[in-house]
């Protein structure tokens, strides 16, 4: 599996519209500029424009489309220097020009550095900058024909949901907005901006909550800084005020850490304070944010947490993924009414012991599974038997997914089939053991799991004793195209996080939606999927999240100990 970079930006799309009608500037660095009457101004520093896309969106036999909208970063003409490109300097010429390119080059750009990090924040601060001022304009352009217009109605018209803490910048930005560009004050602007946002955690691994270093921000974004330091100011009075028992936990809760070492903004503590509504997204995951993560907050804003479980599309996940199995079940149902009510689907159950639907079942289940055998063969080489179990993980590659512990299971396996005879190894159930998903591009561990899965591929296919009962495959390149391939082929698949750490999981839904057995944890939405598919159909196996932590206590001590 290798990295290169794809060349979407240069791809044509059919389905881009560009508007050059809507652009607005953004801007980076600069200065704050105070008037006599205390108003603010965030001025100089250097301005891109951000100019519009649209991609039309339509659903399934929906009778109208809504458009996604896209923002390409641009330097205006302006920012180009004319005389010193005359003067043979281009680069210098063209700096601006290409700053405002690098922002949309890279999805996910390193930020081991320095500059990766600075640009990770402008990509950040150029998305919700552009939108909001684009959400704005829109409310003041269809108000505007109905009398004057107020801002209190915005909330009604309006919500801004931040998928993880990646948007964050939208909270100080709408406030910047709606004070020094709309002349609001604090409190009116305040109300406005909370009533708005709403914020969906999607990680307790506190290496994936966001802390931004104070010094970079201030660099790129002083107003925004401000801004920060004034919510942070106003939330420890409030603290102070009305609940001094807590006094003792503000250190942990507020926004701005001061750690003279490295003083950073919490983004997850600035959308909890900011939010009017946060939610984890499966049950699990929304009990240990309300137990462990923002226990403190809870305590504050009981009614404030929530749980919105994730959800997958059945139209791309089984309708059209798996004709086979899709054209079963509308026979079975007499209706195909399913594909857009999902619960219609429990009108098989009177049908599970039929040996007809079984029959059919069990050879859709085969189509599906020679494709994919079809599939691995084209792109690694490797021949392997539609006859033998299917067991599949795909998912990102990292620690908490345990490939690693997959790949341990497969090796010994590996290691009984050699002691087995001959005649032993006659009773196994042949399996094909496939794993497949993408390393983050400075994960060093993760790229190392991907060569340990390979090299033990390369051992295990290529012995002559044992390759007709086990196959390893690592399937190269994984995204949404390939799922499609293996979800449907697939007989067992392994959801094996360690309790506790997987927020939710969707490729969980999306293998027990097309008949395939879980082997997994109790973590993430497997624990309600268990409950609806029945335990007698998922093997379960692990610690549970209440039991990780005295286990990894007693591990730690044993190792101490010992």
């Amino acid at each position: 599996q290798e990295e290169i970079a794809e060349d979407w930006l240069e791809k044509f799309s059919p389905w881009e519209v560009v508007r050059h009608d809507v652009v607005f500037p953004v801007r980076f660095f600069g200065r704050v500029e105070v008037n006599p009457d205390e108003s603010r101004k965030w001025v100089g520093g250097e301005v891109v424009q951000a100019l519009a896309y649209d991609v039309p969106i339509p659903g399934y036999k929906t009778k109208n489309t809504i458009s996604l909208r896209l923002w390409e970063a641009k330097s205006c003409a302006e920012n180009f220097n004319l005389f010193l490109f005359n003067d043979g300097q281009y680069e210098s010429a063209a700096k601006l020009h290409s700053g405002a390119q690098q922002i949309c080059a890279v999805l996910y750009p390193g930020d081991a550095t320095e500059n990766g990090k600075l640009l990770r924040l402008k990509q950040q601060f150029f998305l919700c900058s552009a939108s909001l001022q684009d959400i704005i304009l829109r409310f003041k352009e269809r108000r505007s024909g109905k009398g004057s217009w107020q801002w209190s109605e915005f909330p009604s018209k309006v919500a801004v949901q931040l998928n993880d803490t990646h948007p964050t910048l939208a909270i100080p930005e709408l406030m910047r907005l709606l004070m020094d560009d709309e002349g609001l004050g604090w409190d009116e602007a305040w109300d406005v901006t909370t009533r708005t946002i709403a914020y969906t955690n999607h990680t307790v691994l506190p290496e994936a909550l966001e802390k931004w270093s104070q010094p970079v921000m201030w660099k790129l974004l002083p107003r925004h800084m401000e801004i920060i330091e004034e919510i942070d100011k106003r939330f420890l009075a409030m603290i102070n005020a009305s609940r001094p028992d807590l006094e003792h936990k503000l250190s942990s809760m507020r926004i701005l850490d001061h750690n003279p070492q490295k003083p950073v903004v919490r983004m997850a503590n600035l959308c909890v304070v900011s939010a009017h509504t946060v939610n984890g997204v499966a049950q699990l995951h929304s009990d240990i944010l309300k137990a462990e993560l923002f226990a403190d907050f809870v305590s504050i804003w009981p009614t404030k947490f929530q749980n919105k479980t994730n959800g997958i599309t059945p139209r791309r996940w089984l309708h059209f993924c798996s004709p086979e199995l899709s054209n079963i079940i509308t026979k079975w149902l007499k209706t195909d009414q399913w594909v857009t009510n999902l619960d219609l689907l429990s009108g098989l159950q009177k049908f599970a012991d039929n040996a007809d639907l079984q029959n059919e079942w069990a050879s859709a289940k085969m189509a599906n599974k020679q494709r994919l055998a079809q599939y691995i063969l084209h792109v690694t080489g490797v021949s392997i038997d539609p006859n033998s179990l299917f067991d599949i993980q795909v998912k990102r590659i990292h620690e908490y997914k345990r490939q690693l512990l997959n790949i341990l299971g497969a090796i010994y396996r590996y290691k009984k089939l050699k002691e087995m005879s001959p005649e032993q190894r006659k009773n196994t159930t042949p399996r094909t053991v496939m794993i497949g998903g993408k390393a983050f591009a400075t994960y060093t561990n993760a790229k190392r799991i991907v060569k340990l899965v390979n090299d033990v591929g390369e051992v295990v296919n290529n012995d002559p004793e044992v390759n007709s009962y086990l196959k390893v495959v690592f399937v190269p390149n994984y995204n949404v195209s390939v799922a499609e391939k293996l979800i449907p082929g697939s007989e067992l698949s392994q959801h094996i996080s360690t309790a506790g750490m997987e927020a939710s999981g969707t490729s969980n839904m999306k293998f027990a939606l097309n008949g395939c057995l879980i082997i997994g944890t109790l973590d993430g939405a497997n624990v309600e999927i268990r409950e609806e598919i029945g335990e007698d159909n998922f093997f379960l196996f692990g610690a549970r999240a209440d039991e990780v932590p005295r286990l990894r206590k007693e591990r730690e001590n044993g190792l101490k100990s010992g």
